[in-house]
């Protein structure tokens, strides 16, 4: 019989709240900052794992934005976004819809171009390399303002086709959904789909905000939800998904310890939470780390609920998510 650890990791699934940023590794970082020239905080890349503690959200903030600053070039960004799919891949990841934060890298004179030819192109490698499938989500960083946002999303229109949706990341706190009502208006004008952060270290309010202001297909973390019992409810009725991340919510001190995470409350209430890894070289796991991490608190038929969910909460069509399903399935009868 197959341990649920082992059996989670061979799962077929979608990965839906991954910052392609918060997977640049300090080797990476280092290779980057050498390729471009840019002097960096650390001696060694042991300097830089040391550094990854921290007690909140803008603690690791603070460490993000000052690694996002040896990405320069698109080939910076192809490798950074290969790099990613290579360990994506390992962890039996089929499709993976990332963030990437266009306004770190434009604010430091990187051109737009630069950031999405050089992701668009590492998409492309892996899907030829892995059959592995993946979409592009522009998050507008909360802590700037909504003018900030609008230009940003100017300047990505020529490549809107190429683009899933908008999101909204960086720290929650003091910023809530409402500040975003207009552009996340725009992006519903323009055909594209919404997520946002809520719920992670802002009150269950922020979240009723995302639903009801911004209008999003789906919710990125969502735990404060749970203090609110009608908002889960109503969260489950209509099967909108959550992208838990449980390593984060531990990393960043959301809960006090893995046994604490409220993934198991979550499906018992009957949402659709989905595991993934959020910033994986910053919160110590990818999404199989991630699974391992939370399967002692779970049955075998939570764990492919999970896996189902990552399909079904993602913008795929509905062709892909039935042979994703299907194969979810197959998996699971071949492994009793």
């Amino acid at each position: 019989m197959t341990d649920l650890a082992t059996f989670a990791a061979g799962l077929p699934k979608a990965e839906l709240h991954l910052h392609i940023e918060g997977s640049l590794e300090p080797e990476l970082m280092f290779a980057l900052a050498a390729r471009n020239g840019i002097a960096i905080p650390f001696a060694n890349v042991d300097e830089v794992r040391a550094a990854y503690e921290f007690s909140n959200l803008q603690d690791f903030l603070d460490i993000y934005y000052r690694g996002a600053d040896v990405l320069r070039t698109q080939a910076d960004f192809r490798d950074l976004a290969l790099a990613y799919f290579d360990r994506a891949a390992a962890d039996t990841v089929r499709h993976a819809e990332i963030f990437f934060d266009p306004q770190t890298h434009t604010a430091r004179g990187v051109p737009m171009a630069a950031v999405i030819e050089g992701l668009l192109e590492g998409m492309a490698e892996a899907e030829t390399r892995h059959g592995l499938t993946s979409r592009l989500i522009l998050c507008f960083l909360r802590h700037l303002d909504e003018a900030d946002a609008f230009s940003t999303l100017e300047a990505a229109m020529p490549w809107l086709d190429r683009i899933a949706g908008v999101g909204l990341d960086s720290s929650e706190m003091g910023h809530p959904p409402e500040k975003f009502a207009r552009v996340f208006a725009r992006a519903v004008d323009l055909g594209l789909a919404r997520v946002a952060h809520a719920g992670e270290e802002g009150p269950p309010d922020y979240v009723v905000q995302a639903l009801d202001v911004l209008k999003i297909d789906r919710l990125d973390h969502g735990n404060r939800a749970m203090e609110d019992p009608s908002l889960v409810t109503r969260l489950a009725r209509s099967g909108m998904a959550l992208t838990v991340c449980p390593l984060s919510n531990l990393k960043l001190c959301v809960v006090p310890h893995i046994d604490a995470h409220p993934i198991r409350a979550m499906l018992a209430a009957g949402l659709r939470a989905t595991v993934n890894s959020d910033d994986p070289a910053y919160f110590g796991g990818y999404i199989n780390d991630n699974f391992r991490a939370i399967a002692p608190q779970l049955s075998r038929a939570d764990l492919v609920t999970l896996a189902r969910n990552s399909f079904l909460g993602s913008f795929l069509d509905d062709a892909a998510v039935t042979a994703a399903l299907a194969e979810i399935d197959a998996y699971a009868a071949a492994h009793p």
